[in-house]
């Protein structure tokens, strides 16, 4: 089992059970306790668990958000194709905000090469097209989220409210029929709400994983989303709803 792999197996396995000790993570991915808990040194640092004695515990058995890292390793495969996918989307010339995520961040490094007009919501997005040709850069200002490096508070809302785009690019922490799309974070909520105001169209992306999770904070009803990219497999239900509401489904 290669590294990355196993390392997103541990991060299934805590997030599942909670608590997890040493001993029975190494029986379950075939490795030695030493490597179990070199693995479990590196996921704390990426903000995917908490280490403790004799194992580690999940972030989430406290309700906090799971972090950049943790998300991260979340449904990788599914959040490149969503990334690419709504990539394929944007048009040459267009002016766009992106929202802050790891998915967002995957669509910024898609863009390299394009020409557009981007406010970045988070310095990972905005490092991956700092150097990109054909992209101009329009920073929100305001303060840094740490962990998730996104822009945050009154000023960044006032620099994303200052705008009128083609397209903004909105990525939720949750989704579901009845609660709509919900953040983590009642600052990043308020963003992402600004970010579809100013925007002519509102792209959703939504890996699988998100499918189903409520966060603390609301952003809006799903039928603020003029086109939905998504890996997930809609329900006869879920099909009815955007189809009722008028929202274009990409799969893929």
């Amino acid at each position: 089992m290669e590294t990355d792999e196993r390392h997103r197996l541990i991060a299934a396995i805590v997030r599942a059970r909670r608590t997890v000790g040493v001993a029975e993570l190494a029986s379950e991915t075939g490795v030695s306790e030493v490597t179990v808990r070199r693995d479990l040194g590196v996921l704390e640092e990426r903000g995917v668990l908490r280490r403790r004695h004799g194992g580690a515990e999940s972030l989430l058995g406290r309700g906090e958000d799971p972090g950049f890292g943790q998300r991260r390793i979340e449904n990788a495969e599914g959040k490149a194709r969503v990334a690419a996918a709504a990539a394929a989307l944007i048009q040459d010339g267009e002016s766009l905000i992106l929202d802050s995520g790891t998915t967002a961040v995957e669509l910024a490094r898609g863009l390299a090469g394009r020409r557009a007009t981007v406010m970045p919501l988070s310095l990972q997005a905005a490092t991956a097209l700092a150097d990109a040709a054909g992209i101009e850069l329009v920073l929100p200002g305001g303060s840094i989220r740490r962990g998730e490096q996104a822009f945050a508070g009154p000023t960044a809302e006032a620099g994303v409210r200052a705008l009128r785009v083609d397209t903004a690019v909105v990525v939720p922490c949750g989704l579901t029929l009845a609660d709509g799309l919900t953040a983590y974070d009642l600052a990043d909520a308020s963003i992402k709400r600004a970010a579809a105001e100013v925007a002519a169209r509102t792209i959703v992306l939504c890996d699988e994983g998100k499918w189903g999770r409520v966060a603390l904070a609301r952003v809006g009803a799903l039928g603020m989303a003029s086109v939905l990219v998504t890996d997930h497999a809609c329900t006869p239900e879920e099909t009815e709803y955007l189809t009722t509401h008028g929202i274009e489904v990409v799969t893929a």
